[in-house]
């Protein structure tokens, strides 16, 4: 397979040249358009956990079973995962608004007291699982790779639990649905 690198020049407004570096708010404003499962990262026991809420998990591989997720590095929750070699990926329903609210820092809500309000459990690692998640990706960390602002954590899977459901979507800046079979 041959890779191609290819030069585009601005030819209509809205339209950004690639020819040098792109602005920062170019890149961020292209993914707004891309709608994005939303999903709260946990990590930590007791006293020390914490997470976040992100729309950068998915699966790398089903052989083996490995998730991947990007953590800002100025997060709280990226020296909880260092620390603790574990974070679960909960893959949030219709009506679990105000939790990724919470999980995003909105109110200045940090650490353990993002999960009040909710009911939660663990499964193997120790991270915590919520119920009522659509999903709940349980997972020992495998492998970081740090980049730039973020690292890149794969993540073997230890457990997974089902709820199914409608899944909560974002997009452009707000929170949207997408029903299965739609």
């Amino acid at each position: 397979m041959t890779l191609v690198s290819q030069t585009f020049t601005a030819r209509a407004p809205g339209l950004v040249s690639l020819g040098g570096a792109v602005p920062a708010p170019a890149l961020k404003d292209a993914m707004r358009h891309l709608a994005g499962g939303v999903s709260v990262v946990t990590a930590g026991t007791g006293d020390e956990r914490t997470g976040a809420t992100v729309t950068t998990a998915h699966s790398l591989s089903v052989d083996p079973e490995t998730m991947i997720v990007s953590i800002n590095l100025s997060s709280s929750t990226w020296p909880v995962i260092r620390r603790f070699g574990h974070y679960c990926v909960n893959l949030l329903a219709q009506g679990q608004q105000p939790i990724a609210d919470r999980f995003a820092g909105r109110g200045g809500v940090k650490g353990r007291e993002r999960y009040l309000g909710a009911d939660w459990t663990v499964l193997e690692t120790g991270a915590g699982v919520l119920v009522g998640a659509v999903a709940s990706v349980d997972c020992e960390v495998e492998e970081i790779i740090e980049r730039h602002s973020h690292a890149l954590i794969l993540g073997t899977v230890r457990a997974v639990a089902v709820s199914g459901g409608e899944p909560l979507v974002y997009s452009h800046g707000r929170y949207g649905r997408v029903a299965p079979g739609e």
